[in-house]
């Protein structure tokens, strides 16, 4: 029986792992595959300290049973030399080296570190709502809210504000995640180097809406990414600053929306917009001052 159900768990355990074709594990663009990198350096430093403990610990328990004869028995053993070295300079050891590889990671991967390519970047403006994303292309005049299409191959330089509250911009596949916050603009660079349909998402609870704030986000080459730009053009819906407010002050999830055309600096007025939100929408005061309290503990820091 406990064989069945061993047999059972591992026929479970392997079609789950053949279904995972996303995650942080699953990358797809530079970002993530050195991501996935230093996860794995540190898990397996950390292994090299865990197994030999787990496996020494089961050796001590086996050699000093009460059948052993030959276990010696020292009551009056209180120190070793040895042993008091070994418990102090390997652990000191792995910290050093996690530290290392933490710090050079952090700043090889910093995300306002543009991404080095012969390729010119694409601008991205983000603005996380209540509960939906909206996206700007302000070189090409168009944006849409809730889908996000990128050319594969090409550095996206995205920046990133919030109309309302703190919340998390993520795209687990593609690596990097960063907060976006009321009144202050965030950067990250990302790479796509695959074509597919990928899905990002918000990081941070924000609210009712939360677990619907996700995103696709369509990796095509140039053709298709040139495609989706004169499908959007071809619309009629034009972003300015009233269907700005309309989008921003409807606290609810949406659909795909695209627009046409967006007046300019559109993402400059979402980010003076929502220094005073408690005014334009005073039920959520509440919500806005703890946004705020993040902004002022991000700006010390």
């Amino acid at each position: 029986m406990r064989l069945r159900l061993l047999k059972v768990s591992l026929v479970i355990l392997g079609a789950g792992l053949s279904g995972c074709t996303e995650g942080i594990l699953a990358t797809h663009g530079p970002i993530g595959a050195s991501e996935k990198i230093l996860l794995l350096e540190a898990l397996i430093t950390m292994l090299v300290v865990v197994v030999p403990v787990i496996l020494l610990a089961l050796a001590y328990f086996w050699w000093f049973r009460s059948t052993n004869k030959k276990a010696i028995y020292r009551p009056d053993w209180e120190y070793s030399g040895r042993i008091e070295f070994s418990i102090w300079m390997i652990p000191l050891l792995v910290v050093l080296f996690l530290s290392a590889i933490a710090w050079t990671g952090a700043h090889d991967l910093d995300p306002y570190q543009p991404i080095e390519s012969e390729q010119k970047a694409l601008n991205v403006q983000v603005v996380s709502m209540d509960w939906k994303w909206l996206f700007i292309y302000p070189d090409l005049g168009i944006a849409s809210v809730n889908e996000l299409a990128v050319p594969v191959g090409v550095p996206i330089n995205f920046k990133l504000t919030s109309a309302t509250v703190m919340n998390s911009f993520f795209i687990p596949s593609v690596g990097g995640q960063i907060y976006t916050m009321a009144g202050m603009q965030t950067s990250l660079s990302l790479q796509i180097t695959d074509e597919g349909n990928y899905e990002g998402l918000s990081a941070q609870f924000s609210g009712d809406g939360f677990s619907d704030m996700h995103f696709p986000v369509l990796a095509t080459n140039q053709a298709g990414f040139d495609a989706w730009v004169a499908k959007v053009k071809g619309g009629s819906e034009s972003l300015d600053q009233g269907v700005y407010s309309r989008l921003a002050d409807a606290h609810k999830t949406s659909g795909i929306e695209h627009f046409s055309s967006v007046d300019n600096d559109i993402f400059g007025y979402a980010m003076r917009r929502s220094v005073g939100p408690v005014a334009l929408n005073p039920e959520r005061g509440a919500k806005t001052a703890m946004a705020n309290d993040s902004m002022a503990l991000g700006m010390e820091h």
